[in-house]
């Protein structure tokens, strides 16, 4: 019985550690460490394939979950049209009054400069919504969210990810490390079963 119960506890002890250098493999050794004779490496999972990584979770984020599209659909929807188009009148009537000629006397220039702003009135809801159409089409052609997730990532510390993931996991990962010490405590019992009992 005490052999049976001491081949139990190598085996929990070699499943706990197993899965325990399993975790610390997912992040170190941070560069590739070579093992001299046999030309072998060893080197983090996470470090190893960071690009492929910073790659996977750009085209993610950027095909699943935020594209720049309903980002700019979300800003056109929710911006204040009427305060942007007071802006506008407020900036061509600032532009208006330093470039018209002095000559032209001032009783002509606020004519002139109500007529400006009537026509912004008018025409002004359509005028946001075009702009605000080509500042999308430029936005889908110049911003490329997949390629900034993926170079953020990329520029990370990677000793920073790991404590931010373990931070974040700690619980999780506590329970795989105990979760193979439970697994080889019960192969190592069965091991010890068919050892002593069958096998004799």
């Amino acid at each position: 019985m005490d052999k049976l119960l001491l081949l139990a506890v190598v085996g929990a002890l070699i499943g706990w550690s197993t899965n325990v250098v399993a975790i610390k493999l997912m992040f170190r050794p941070l560069e590739p460490i070579r093992i001299p004779l046999i030309r072998f490496s060893i080197q983090g999972l996470i470090p190893k394939r960071k690009t492929e990584i910073a790659k996977s979770i750009g085209d993610v984020i950027s095909e699943e979950l935020l594209s720049i599209e309903q980002i700019m659909d979300k800003f056109l929807l929710d911006m204040d049209k009427k305060q942007i188009i007071e802006q506008i009148k407020e900036k061509v009537n600032q532009i208006a009054n330093e470039k018209m000629p002095a000559v032209i006397p001032s009783m002509f220039k606020g004519l002139i400069i109500q007529n400006i702003d009537k026509m912004i009135d008018e025409s002004g809801d359509e005028l946001v919504v075009e702009m605000g159409e080509k500042l999308t089409h430029k936005a889908i052609e110049s911003i490329d969210i997949s390629k900034m997730v993926e170079d953020k990532i990329n520029g990370y510390n990677f000793e920073k990810i790991e404590e931010m993931t373990l931070r974040i996991a700690k619980k999780e990962l506590k329970h795989i490390e105990w979760l193979g010490g439970v697994i080889g405590f019960f192969i190592g019992l069965i091991q010890g079963v068919i050892i002593l009992y069958l096998f004799q």
